[in-house]
């Protein structure tokens, strides 16, 4: 151990040494600035562009972080990687670096404390393309494993094109199995190799981490220990999908149903709750979710929990090193301290050689775990729940000092069996003080609240029967705390009992009371002020000192009546006071029926005039009523008004009668009478103060100083508007650039809205704003589809996101989108895709478009190779800008590329309309000069009437317009040409036809499969017919028919004589005279030839073809010599160049020594060329 080399100091980097150590050596050194300046004017410049160009792309599109600042949710930490490649295995050896906590198994997330400000929770993605697409959409960090001995995977790119959809994350690459690679020199080049792949993939420069080996299960810890650490100190950037909608990753879910509900309805909807930690924005009740693989639902309740995974407090913070206390892990559906949670069971996993440890025992062993401790709290049990039920006594409100008693049809009080008989009636002893018996009363109901909420939250997350016994050890503590039951009432407490006594005139406790006023009985609060008086130690009175005063002073109830009766009508007026806050976003009710004190529609069979005490009993109302028989209203101090009476105020004249009476308005005498003096010098107009010494302001000068501040306001206000508009030189924050100005006016913004809720509380600020990120909640969601349970899988992730009012409706959606380049296959129209857009993954049916000129969107039968193209199809609503990817098949038996294309969203429901390329085709059956009549295009008039005046046009290219429809035959029109066409033109008319996507929404429900990853949506035609062996049937006008083209005979052309005489010569047409003779090719015969002469024939030309082939094949190969001889020439002409340029540097090299010898022999040093 000594023999061990200590490690050297390394002096902080950073921190207050650090920071000292700076502020010392900045006086001492300097920094000279003609030291370091380039010599050359051109490097200069160069050099600013380049740091000019480092600092714009340093630069980002400034974001809000609307993560908390104090408590910020855990990190997910996703690993991802094919199977075998070593994801549990990090996992383990990650929990076991920062927590000391070794898992037996990785299931669900698992959230651990890595710093004093910064929690991971680690999620292992397995090789499902919905887990990918779900993991992707949430992980802030992802860990990305790579099998060095093997390389990259498909699945590796497929992740990484979907975090590219839906916005890229920080990516850290991991090397496994480099110690399969058994060569040093093979290891370093894959390293090399599989490095510039994955720099080409993310960016260059990113991160990469090699894992060697495995030692006792783990990876090892000095690998581990550098991960971690890089791990701890990163900064993420907000996404901008994830920065505008809340979102949860669970890690525990829990069914509500009840039992037998379950059993009597198997299928029957569910009633679920799901635990985890908000992210992004604030969640509020009100909000829709929707679980990728489950569908669309809605929030029945959110409720706050205490955080399982806390991070440090101040006092831990003082420390440079997190303690070990505070390393804590969360981890519920892993087995984490012996205690593991399922959907409807939590299983405790205890030792072999466990057993009962009592007496010193407890104190020597440590317990193992949470796990462990129930177990240990189940062996305390010492009675049954019946046994403690028994025992126990009711009381209906919280200040009843008597319990209830059954009576029986005779009218027999009946007393608890297990209570004994004189318990009833025996009285209070002497050495224990009333104040005492309270004190000891409140802390068991105190200690009885506390033990509900901590089985409200335990009880609701375990279910087990632990929390049922802890629950009746409270109640048996409470039953057994007190041996007699208290004789007075809460409202008489304060009073002496001499004045008690003396004033209700009997001491029996069962007697009627009365009093003079609400003070003395009766009024709960008046009662309630006291209790809290008495508490807080301002009348601490005990019975000893009430017996010892004198029987005629007056009562100590007498005391600060004013003083009380202002406290007791504060409180009334605090009590009578509505939240408005919490009635508008804690009711369904409208402002208006808030402000008309209307009830909620469960609460309007109940009494309007009733007041709740103790949540059981009501307090009745006396209602006044009036003389009409109206119920009287509380104010009576201002008269009622009447809509009739305030018509008159509509009139601009009585407006401008009474407008100089206010400050705002003229103050000139609008009577008309010139005697009486304005309003403000009619009284107190130079009243002197004598004790002040000075003359009172006057009303005048107050207006006028008034003005002379608004006036200054409002010219402050124009100055600022003129300083956002021009730059101010005087002004530091106007030499920002646009980036920092951004930054400082989002910081400004999330200044005020944090002191807008400052002095808000958290019942209130969570009904307005809703629940904020980083908060551990309890999510309840009901009509959940009963697979979700049933085929519940800790293995797959379940995310909770909440969506967007503009995100819940549906419509048709207008996308960018391009065929990705690794996808083998052309998209074509009306072919279903699975979208991954936003929370959802669903399948649609798009319709592909691209824009014709910027007038029509014409609609493409198929996607265009290598650029991008329109789409359109209907689903749910998402933002313009949103990212999407697209997939033909989820399945896992595809070798392929699974990614089809990529795009973004362009608009939701545009009213560009797509359009077809539609060709109507007609033949003509009469021709009068450039007019024709056609038939076979339309079937009726009122279709010609729609396209009147269109253009049409013949194969032969010539063009036209149709004119009017005729009477007969049916669907014939008269068009004219602007020549005239044939019998045998074929006319058409070129026409768009408007087309709308078809309307079909099929949501991915992967996780209510037993098997997520067989889910199967729409099937093309094709697939189904191939899967069922069905052949294609062949329609008899789509097979191919041989073409009859029948020949064609002109008429010859004739030209008139008299416009043959008047052409010229050229253009005169040759007639000549048939010959009578033959002619010499019509004499010759034909030539046959014989066998032999047609063999010698045959044999010459193979000969003549052998020759020039073999000519040819000898000009090849000695073209082929020649360029391997120029080459050989040129190779070595190179080497004598090389040779020559050696030799001349070292003659000159020798002339120059020669020459220095000569010069230094000659006592003079060397010659310097003179400057010109």
């Amino acid at each position: 151990m000594d023999d061990r080399p200590k490690k050297p100091h390394r002096p902080a980097q950073s921190g207050s040494k650090a920071e000292k150590k700076k502020e010392k050596g900045k006086g001492k050194s300097g920094f000279n600035e003609k030291a370091f300046a380039p010599r050359s004017g051109r490097r200069a410049e160069k050099q600013g562009r380049r740091t000019a160009e480092k600092d714009q792309t340093r630069l980002h599109v400034p974001l809000v972080d609307r993560t908390p600042d104090d408590a910020p949710p855990p990190v997910i930490v996703a690993i991802v990687g094919p199977p075998g490649v070593g994801k549990t295995t990090l996992i383990k050896s990650l929990v076991k670096r920062y927590t000391k906590h070794t898992l037996s198994e990785v299931k669900g997330p698992i959230t651990v404390v890595s710093g004093k400000k910064r929690r991971l929770t680690f999620i292992e993605c397995n090789n499902d393309l919905n887990s990918m697409i779900d993991i992707g959409k949430v992980a802030d960090l992802v860990l990305l494993m790579i099998d060095a001995s093997f390389g990259f995977e498909m699945e590796t790119f497929e992740f990484l094109n979907i975090l590219q959809s839906h916005g890229f994350p920080k990516v850290i690459g991991v090397l496994t199995h480099l110690d399969l690679i058994k060569k040093l020199a093979t290891q370093r080049a894959t390293k090399k190799l599989l490095k510039k792949r994955f720099w080409t993939e993310i960016y260059q420069g990113a991160k990469l981490f090699y894992l060697s080996g495995i030692l006792n299960g783990r990876y090892p810890d000095g690998e581990i220990h550098n991960l971690s650490r890089f791990i701890s100190v990163m900064k993420f950037r907000p996404l901008i999908f994830r920065n505008s909608h809340p979102y949860l990753l669970a890690d525990r879910i829990e069914d509500l149903t009840p039992r037998e509900q379950v059993r009597l309805h198997p299928k029957a909807d569910r009633t679920i709750t799901l635990y985890g930690y908000l992210r992004g924005t604030n969640l509020r009740e009100t909000t829709k979710v929707h679980i990728p693989g489950a569908g669309d639902l809605s929030i029945k309740s959110i409720k706050l929990l205490n955080d399982p995974c806390p991070l440090p407090t101040a006092e831990s913070e003082k420390r440079r090193k997190l303690s070990e206390k505070h390393k804590l892990v969360h981890a519920p559906m892993s087995d984490v301290g012996g205690i593991m949670y399922d959907k409807d069971a939590v299983y405790i996993n205890v030792p072999g050689s466990f057993s009962r440890r009592t007496g010193e025992e407890d104190n020597n062993d440590a317990l193992q775990g949470e796990g462990e401790q129930m177990v240990m709290d189940l062996q305390d049990v010492t009675s049954t729940l019946a046994d403690k039920i028994a025992k126990s006594h009711i009381r209906l409100l919280d200040s009843s000092t008597k319990q209830l008693s059954i009576v029986d049809r005779n009218g027999n009080q009946q007393d608890d069996p297990s209570e004994p008989e004189d318990s009833g009636t025996e009285s209070m002893s002497e050495d224990e003080e009333p104040g005492e018996d309270k004190d000891e009363d409140e802390d068991d109901w105190e200690m009885e609240d506390e033990g509900e909420g901590e089985e409200g939250e335990e009880g609701e997350e375990s279910g087990m029967e632990s929390a049922a016994e802890n629950e009746l050890t409270q109640l048996e503590k409470r039953v057994e705390g007190r041996t007699a039951h208290r004789q007075t009432t809460r409202s008489m407490r304060a009073l002496p009992p001499e004045s008690t006594s003396s004033r209700f005139g009997s001491n029996r406790p069962h007697d009627v009371a009365y009093a003079e006023s609400d003070s003395d009985l009766g009024d709960p609060e008046f009662g309630e002020r006291h209790r809290q008086e008495d508490e807080e130690g301002l009348m601490d009175l005990s019975d000893e000192e009430d017996t010892t005063d004198d029987e005629d002073a007056a009562p100590q109830w007498k005391y600060n009546l004013a003083e009380k009766a202002l406290t007791s009508f504060n409180a009334r007026n605090r009590k009578r006071r509505r939240d408005l806050t919490k009635l508008i976003y804690s009711s369904k009710l409208t402002p208006e029926q808030i402000v008309a004190d209307a009830l909620e529609p469960k609460m309007q069979d109940e009494d309007k005039n009733s007041e709740e005490v103790d949540d059981l009993f009501t307090i009745k109302r006396r209602e006044i009523f009036d003389l009409d028989g109206r119920t009287e209203v509380l104010d009576r101090s201002k008269e009622e008004m009447r809509l009739d009476s305030l018509a008159e105020w509509e009139s601009e004249e009585m407006l401008d009668s009474i407008r100089h009476l206010f400050i705002t308005g003229d103050n000139q005498n609008h009577s008309g009478d010139t005697r009486e003096e304005p309003y403000e010098d009619m009284e107190g107009d130079g009243f002197v103060d004598l004790e002040a010494g000075e003359t009172a302001v006057t009303p005048a000068e107050s207006t006028e100083e008034s003005s002379a501040a608004a006036l200054s306001a409002k010219k402050e206000v124009l100055k600022r508007k003129f300083d956002e508009q021009y730059d101010d030189p005087d002004d530091p924050d106007s030499k920002l650039d646009f980036y920092h100005e951004k930054k400082e006016e989002i910081s400004r913004q999330l200044h005020l809205n944090r002191a807008e809720f400052e002095g808000v509380d958290a019942e209130t600020r969570a009904l307005v704003e809703g629940y904020r990120p980083g908060s551990y909640v309890r999510v309840e969601l009901d009509q959940v589809p009963y697979e979700l349970v049933d085929n519940f899988d800790p293995a797959y992730p379940i995310i909770v996101g909440g969506l967007l009012p503009s995100e819940e409706r549906f419509g048709f959606i207008q996308v960018r989108i391009k065929r990705h380049r690794w996808f083998a296959r052309t998209l074509k129209t009306n072919d279903p895709l699975i979208f991954s857009l936003g929370w959802r993954r669903f399948q649609s049916i798009p319709i592909y478009s691209l824009d014709d000129h910027s007038i029509r969107m014409r609609m493409l039968k198929y996607t265009p190779e290598h650029m991008h193209c329109y789409a359109t199809f209907y689903g749910p609503v998402s933002l313009p800008n949103t990212g999407f990817c697209s997939f033909n098949s989820l399945e896992d038996g595809t070798a392929a590329f699974r990614v089809s294309a990529t795009g973004v969203v362009l608009d939701v429901d545009r009213t560009t309309k797509i359009v077809k390329k539609l060709k109507l085709t007609g033949t003509p059956y009469k021709i009068y000069k450039n007019t024709a009549f056609v038939r076979d295009m339309f079937n009726s008039s009122l279709e010609i009437a729609k396209f009147e005046g269109a253009n049409i046009r013949t194969v032969s290219g010539i063009r036209g317009q149709i004119k009017r429809a005729l009477s007969k035959p049916e669907g014939a029109f008269r068009a004219t040409f602007e020549d005239k066409v044939l019998m045998s033109d074929i006319i058409f008319l070129r026409a768009w036809y408007s087309i709308q996507p078809r309307k079909f929404y099929n949501p991915v429900t992967s996780l209510l499969l037993s098997d997520k990853a067989r889910w199967a949506g729409m099937r093309l035609t094709g697939q189904v017919r191939r899967e069922q062996g069905i052949k294609t049937p062949l329609p008899i006008n789509s097979s191919y028919r041989p073409i009859e083209r029948i020949h064609r005979r002109f008429n010859p052309l004739k030209i008139p004589t008299k416009l043959q005489s008047e052409l010229p010569y050229a253009s005169k047409p040759k007639q000549m005279k048939a010959q009578r003779r033959q002619t010499y090719l019509q004499k010759r015969s034909a030539v046959v030839l014989e066998p032999e002469e047609k063999k010698a024939i045959q044999i010459m030309q193979e000969m003549r073809a052998l020759t020039k082939d073999q000519a040819q094949k000898r000009k090849d190969k000695q073209a082929e010599r020649r360029d391997a001889y120029r080459k050989k020439a040129a190779r070595e002409a190179d080497k004598k160049d090389d040779k020559r340029k050696e030799e001349r540097k070292e003659y000159m090299r020798l002339a120059g020594q020669k020459q220095k010898r000569e010069d230094s022999q000659a006592g003079r040093g060397p010659k310097r060329r003179k400057r010109e």
